[in-house]
């Protein structure tokens, strides 16, 4: 599953709960912590909850963001999600804001099988991203991304985090690079997928598309997002170019031609073809929207970037 682009909805603006899906991010997070003030956070739970309840919401997938563990909110949220999710299976991902240790993965584990036991929800139903909004979270990365087999995906913080260190965000977020390896290095190593953080200036698309560069080029699997003009640029950037995908293609044919003659290496353009280059050509494929068959041939998703 492609996670380039996960876009927070606020919970408390039905407009953009409705129409979030229609600018094609690969996921949605209907956000019920930060987004929302606390006056309105019964309502928005509420109104979040019918929402999720009958709402197509097309390809995307679509996890909510609860508030944090700390807080007197997050068990109602999960009994609002669960509640929807029971009618509408396409609910099935949790942001757990503020992830501070594996005790606490762990805790929301256990509350999640109560909740899929009382609402009929085939059990792990409920995937979990966490977000890692502080120094002692970002410390403890691979502990918490492997406290639950629910655990699907880990994202640095942005703002939070910054505070924690005792900084800001500068233009270049010089101050996040080593906080992003971390988390990258612990995500790999939890064998979950790894987010990065949202990119604050919604008005700035080349200092999106450079940072977007650079956390690919790092390895992470795509950004959380605030605005929907944000999408089209991230995944232009994580679209293999045209050739890319045609090194790829030649690769795992002829990987897959030297393994039905029984021969155990094979060379394109004279570079040796190993198990971690055919590893690469699968992961630029899947970034195209592209699944490789036995044979070597492709369905696509989508074009080509030129």
């Amino acid at each position: 599953m492609r996670r380039r682009t996960m876009m927070y909805l606020p919970g408390n603006n039905p407009n953009m709960l409705l129409r979030g899906h229609l600018f094609r991010p690969d996921g949605l997070i209907l956000d019920l912590e930060d987004s929302v003030p606390q006056k309105e956070k019964d309502a928005a739970r509420i109104l979040v909850q019918k929402i999720l309840s009958w709402q197509d919401f097309g390809s995307c997938e679509v996890s909510v963001r609860v508030n944090g563990m700390d807080t007197e909110f997050w068990r109602e949220d999960l009994e609002a999600v669960a509640s929807a999710a029971a009618v509408n299976p396409q609910v099935d991902g949790i942001r757990l804001p503020k992830a501070e240790s594996a005790a606490m993965a762990s805790l929301l584990d256990e509350a999640l099988s109560e909740l899929e036991e009382k609402h009929g929800l085939k059990a792990g139903h409920f995937t979990i991203f966490c977000l890692l909004e502080s120094a002692k979270a970002v410390w403890k990365a691979f502990d918490i991304a492997t406290a639950s087999s629910r655990i699907t995906g880990i994202t640095p913080g942005g703002e939070d985090l910054a505070a924690d260190l005792r900084t800001s965000r500068s233009a270049g977020e010089s101050e996040l690079d080593w906080i992003r390896r971390m988390t990258l290095v612990a995500g790999r190593a939890a064998g979950v997928d790894v987010l990065d953080t949202a990119y604050p200036r919604i008005h700035d698309l080349e200092g999106l598309r450079e940072q977007t560069a650079f956390v690919r080029q790092l390895g992470f699997d795509g950004k959380n997002v605030l605005h929907p003009g944000q999408i089209p640029i991230i995944h232009e950037v994580y679209t293999p170019t045209r050739q890319e995908t045609e090194n790829s293609l030649r690769i795992l044919r002829a990987a897959e031609e030297a393994a039905r003659k029984g021969q155990g290496a094979v060379a394109v353009d004279g570079k040796l073809v190993d198990v971690p280059v055919i590893k690469r050509a699968r992961y630029l494929l899947s970034l195209a929207g592209m699944t490789p068959m036995k044979d070597g041939m492709e369905s696509g998703e989508e074009g080509k970037r030129p």
